[in-house]
């Protein structure tokens, strides 16, 4: 049985910018890196979706982190809020 090789993000950003500069073809990298062309293509187009991201500033994942937050803290108001109607009733006997 065969185990599934793990590659750092080092390695998969130094073969997407193998891919991106285009002096080689996808098979010649491929082979260079002893990985399947397959999965050289994949991580070239992850490198050129991702590419926008990287000159915004951190701006869409500072806005991605303050959903998360307002989410969490509406949670949190919603458990509170129960927890004292709660203890309100039992005051009330």
């Amino acid at each position: 049985m065969t185990t599934r090789r793990k590659f750092s993000a080092q390695f998969k950003a130094r073969v997407a910018l193998d891919a991106l500069r285009g002096d080689k073809t996808i098979q010649e990298i491929a082979s260079k890196h002893k990985v399947h062309p397959n999965q050289v293509s994949k991580w070239k187009r992850q490198a050129m979706d991702g590419l926008g991201e990287v000159f915004s500033n951190g701006a869409v994942h500072a806005a991605r982190g303050h959903e998360e937050e307002v989410h969490d803290l509406h949670a949190k108001i919603g458990q509170l809020t129960v927890e004292r109607d709660f203890l309100a009733k039992g005051l009330k006997r």
